[in-house]
């Protein structure tokens, strides 16, 4: 796997190396080990999720509060999306800064995110199959989330802001400076 940083601190972009032949592809899409040289991060995912989304469907910007904050490793299996990333951690060195990826079925790209940052993403495609591992139980109770169009963070979402499909919860977020003032 090929690791790359990213504008955030803890944040990595992962590439496997997939093996094409006739019959199709193979790749690792984890391997606990080269995960651990390659980032320096040492986690224990205990929990994956995956869900399913239409064209314009954003789902975001969520983390979870204080001891109950998870790191994930998230990646698409059918489809396109754009990953967005924001370090919500008061102390680090890049607080504030957004990071964004376009994961697909195609390029097989993974996002590491580490607790701390919120995370959304968009689906561009028709559909997406959209996969995450967490390092962290959900905890509805330590659930929170900013807005996704804070003029602030300037998150370019790729498509028109009419096309755009979110749930009430996801649509009465709070402004980044809101949450954490700094």
């Amino acid at each position: 796997m090929n690791v790359h940083t990213t504008a955030i601190a803890g944040c990595f972009r992962i590439e496997p190396k997939t093996h094409t032949d006739v019959r199709g592809y193979f790749f690792e899409s984890y391997h606990q080990q080269q995960f651990e040289r390659l980032t320096g991060v040492t986690t224990r995912f205990v929990q994956d999720n995956e869900s399913f989304s239409t064209k314009g469907v954003l789902r975001g910007l969520h983390f979870q509060k204080g001891e109950h904050a998870q790191a994930k490793l998230v990646r698409v299996v059918v489809g396109a999306v754009l990953d967005v990333v924001v370090d919500c951690r008061p102390q680090s060195v890049t607080f504030g800064q957004v990071v964004t990826a376009q994961l697909s079925s195609d390029n097989k790209a993974q996002l590491f995110i580490p607790r701390g940052c919120a995370h959304g993403f968009v689906t561009l495609s028709d559909t997406a199959t959209f996969l995450y591992k967490c390092d962290n139980f959900y905890m509805p109770k330590a659930a929170g989330g900013i807005a996704y169009n804070d003029p602030a963070l300037g998150i370019d979402w790729l498509l028109p802001k009419t096309e755009l499909i979110l749930s009430e919860k996801d649509k009465a977020w709070p402004s980044f400076a809101a949450v954490f003032p700094h």
